[in-house]
């Protein structure tokens, strides 16, 4: 790439990722509605429904979502009567999430989205795994970054800090 092309915004990795995943999510919305998500509350239950009775704590780091964004989320779901948050008795400061019966009912009229979803787009099934691999070994390489910058900002502030 030519250096006064970096900065042209279609040669952004993170903004091809950021204008994909809005495309997506819009792709996903007719489908929702249809069982009564937004595309945030179908990715939580799609997280409950691997593992159920997980801590907000839990949840939020395997969704990327903070605890701001988390609580009036997991409320709605809670109002809609698929799960209930019940303090940890070993650990009252934390928070059980727990799928309800309907909300593990919700599963099988949920089955068939990741298909509706795929013909829309019209991708070969082995293209799209081998894009989710790439996106995820993206993700894996940025937190790595995340992580250490993290750990670094940590490390100079103490360093600073013990001066």
């Amino acid at each position: 790439m030519e250096p006064k092309d970096a900065l042209k915004l279609e040669n952004q990795i993170c903004f091809a990722v950021y204008a994909c995943s809005r495309e997506m999510t819009k792709l996903y919305r007719p489908i929702l509605e249809q069982i009564g998500l937004t595309y945030t509350q179908y990715v939580t239950m799609l997280a409950l429904w691997e593992k159920d009775s997980v801590t907000v704590t839990e949840i939020g780091n395997r969704l990327y979502l903070d605890s701001g964004t988390l609580t009036p989320l997991l409320k709605k779901l809670e109002s809609m009567a698929l799960l209930t948050r019940t303090r940890d008795r070993s650990d009252e400061r934390s928070v059980v999430i727990t799928l309800t019966d309907k909300g593990r009912a919700l599963r099988e009229t949920a089955q068939d989205i990741p298909n509706q979803l795929s013909n829309q787009v019209d991708m070969d099934p082995e293209e799209a795994v081998k894009l989710r691999e790439q996106v995820m070994e993206l993700l894996h390489k940025v937190q790595q970054c995340s992580e250490s910058t993290s750990t670094s900002s940590v490390t100079n502030t103490t360093s600073a800090n013990s001066k």
